[in-house]
């Protein structure tokens, strides 16, 4: 007589099935279940206390984000202490997307609550608004990420910037480059930021090569240790480059400071 067995099988992609069998060469076939597909999980968003905010950290207050540009914080007891950090976050206020500046100025005169007083810049709109935290209330950081896109070129008053991936194209007004457009070259990779869906802004590269179009012409003798003249560059910048910079050279500049650092 044939004996019998059962067994409970898995396999990495179905799940758990039970089957019973002879002991005999023959088996009979076995069914494959496969898995429901997970839906796709994103970063888990974390509450920030005021006083916790760091350079980059991205916040999200009524349901928009912002980055703090100037801010000052305010402590009451009994000594007085003056400390100055910058800050750039990104944060959420009455469903409008600021850019925002911190400076914190930390006070101690006597005592009473702490609260920051802070300065940001809309997205949308370029204005400025002043905004007061309570100092260790609960902030919710924003779901904003970077993704690199290349700048491929510009269609009337947009800039089109590409994933070469993808080939998706994705568009930003004059508005939003702002002064940045006189670092952009066609062909250069940028990361461009997100947020519900939206491109809010874009980071240009810290270092540029860019092309002298018209510059006074060097002098014999001119040496790196001499003055500097102002150079035209092939996006319409203007720096000031040591004397012995000619048309037609490449040179590195840094567009965070929009300083020239070196011949490329």
């Amino acid at each position: 007589m044939a004996r019998t067995a059962t067994a409970t099988l898995s396999s990495p992609y179905c799940i758990l099935h039970r089957s019973s069998f002879s002991s005999k060469s023959s088996f009979l076939p076995l069914r494959i279940f496969p898995k429901t597909p997970s839906p796709p999980t994103f970063p888990r968003i974390y509450a920030l206390s005021s006083n916790d905010i760091k350079v980059g950290s991205n916040i999200e207050v009524d349901g928009a984000p912002w980055r703090v540009i100037g801010n000052y914080v305010f402590f009451f007891f009994a000594l007085i202490l003056f400390t100055f950090l910058f800050f750039h976050i990104i944060f959420d206020f009455l469903f409008i997307t600021f850019r925002v500046g911190v400076e914190f100025l930390h006070v101690k005169p006597g005592k009473g609550a702490a609260f920051v007083r802070t300065k940001m810049r809309n997205y949308v709109t370029g204005n400025t608004v002043d905004k007061t935290f309570r100092a260790g209330s609960t902030i919710e950081e924003a779901n904003v990420f970077k993704e690199a896109k290349q700048f491929t070129y510009k269609d009337g008053v947009q800039f089109v910037f590409m994933d070469l991936s993808t080939f998706e194209e994705y568009r930003l007004n004059d508005a939003d480059v702002g002064d940045k457009t006189k670092w952009l070259k066609e062909g250069m990779d940028c990361n461009l930021l997100f947020w519900n869906g939206k491109v809010i802004d874009f980071e240009l590269p810290t270092t540029v090569q860019l092309t002298v179009v018209d510059v006074d012409p060097g002098l014999k003798g001119d040496t790196a240790q001499g003055g500097t003249k102002p150079a035209t560059l092939d996006t319409g910048a203007v720096v000031n480059v040591p004397l012995f910079v000619n048309i037609g050279e490449e040179i590195l500049v840094d567009t965070r400071t929009g300083q020239y650092m070196s011949r490329a």
